[in-house]
């Protein structure tokens, strides 16, 4: 899926466009223990309510795909009679009507989610007519040939609210707040099937994580059975591992330097792609090429490319790895941000037989908030000297 399949069916999560049949949650406190349950279709729900569901379905939906929103395959076994992807179908398939599969996943969830506080499971069925779409690219409300039909989950953590003061009305006075349990944004959650060139793909699902670096493995690997992509700080530090390895000796200031402005430039002319730039093996190998690598060096890089699950290689995409807000150089006491568009700034000289990042200036200068004048031109030397490389 990639983010505008996910915009559509965000819109699906409002009162104007609601695709949801069936709502069913369990709050589960620190222990494991199921408190309360709610089975009901969802259009028999309080206006108010309805309305604060809405916004914890389309969080599920909401982030950067490859960070916060994964796509994630499932492996063959897994949707044989028994397996996760069989059991997930089933529970789609009933419409959240057979009592039975609801706990059995509730359950399931319990039994994986490592999680010590409280917290509320949503489970919703939904059926989207899906319009069909003139040459233009415009939506045909009356062509619809396929219907949608998905199940969400969203898992919120349930927090005491915070102590404190309030005004009460009917005393009219102040006095001390009543805490109650809040249900919180949702930190993890998952879309199945997929929703992949706007139809139904049930090889595959829509992972959601708040904190892409606090990925659930356990529940991922328990619950759904999917392969686990690697996350956007693994691609980053992977990426540099193979950058540094495979360049050796020409891994220097200007190279590195090529590389960020390479990929910035291919991000920028991508970024109204749907789908976003992914780096597979040949575009990795080319890039280092282009850079510098030694022939030895990139035979090393051919052997050494991890093979992903069933023989899929690993990629990255360009956007975990490369900043795309800022260009950073960084010292052991010096760190240093660059806007990526004014790399050419930057540059590596020897000054006085000595290795220096230098950065060229403009005749506006501040230093904490404090407009200072430029350094003189004989003495800045075309730029300002900031850092001494040893």
């Amino acid at each position: 899926m990639n983010k505008k399949e996910a915009n559509e069916l965000k819109k699906l999560f409002t009162p104007a466009n609601c695709a949801i049949s069936r709502i069913c949650g369990c709050y589960v406190d620190a222990e494991k223990n199921k408190r309360t349950e709610l089975k009901e279709a969802f259009l028999s729900l309080p206006e108010e309510e309805a309305f604060k569901y809405f916004t914890i379905f389309r969080s599920v939906l909401s982030g950067s795909i490859g960070k916060n929103m994964v796509n994630m395959e499932f492996p063959l076994h897994t949707e044989e009679e028994g397996g996760t992807q069989n059991f997930l179908l089933k529970l789609r398939d009933s419409q959240l009507k057979d009592d039975g599969l609801i706990e059995e996943f509730y359950d399931k969830v319990i039994a994986s989610y490592d999680y010590g506080e409280n917290y509320y499971i949503i489970l919703i069925h939904c059926a989207y007519d899906i319009p069909a779409k003139s040459s233009d690219g415009l939506e045909m409300y009356d062509a619809s040939d396929y219907v949608y039909e998905f199940i969400q989950c969203a898992i919120c953590p349930v927090k005491l609210s915070k102590a404190g003061l309030c005004y009460n009305s009917e005393s009219n006075a102040i006095e001390n707040r009543s805490r109650d349990w809040l249900v919180e944004a949702p930190d993890t959650g998952f879309l199945f099937p997929a929703f992949t060139d706007r139809n139904t793909d049930i090889h595959g699902l829509l992972y959601y994580v708040k904190n892409p670096e606090q990925m659930p493995e356990r529940l991922i690997d328990e619950l759904l059975g999917c392969v686990i992509p690697m996350t956007a700080k693994d691609q980053k530090e992977t990426f540099q591992a193979i950058v540094e390895e495979t360049l050796g000796e020409n891994c220097d200031f200007e190279t590195v330097k090529n590389i960020h402005e390479s990929l910035n430039e291919i991000l920028e002319e991508t970024k109204d792609e749907p789908a976003p730039f992914t780096l597979d093996k040949y575009q990795m190998k080319k890039l280092l090429e282009t850079n510098g690598a030694s022939q030895e060096k990139l035979e090393e890089f051919d052997k050494r490319f991890e093979e992903g699950p069933e023989g899929k290689s690993t990629s990255f995409m360009a956007a975990n790895v490369v900043n795309t807000r800022s260009f950073e150089i960084k010292t052991a006491d010096v760190s240093i941000k660059v806007a990526p568009d004014k790399t050419h700034l930057v540059e590596n000289r020897m000054i006085d037989g000595r290795p220096c990042i230098v950065i060229g200036i403009s005749e506006h200068v501040e230093i904490n908030g404090i407009t200072v004048r430029p350094i003189a031109a004989e003495k800045a030397a075309g730029g300002m000297e900031l850092e001494e490389l040893e």
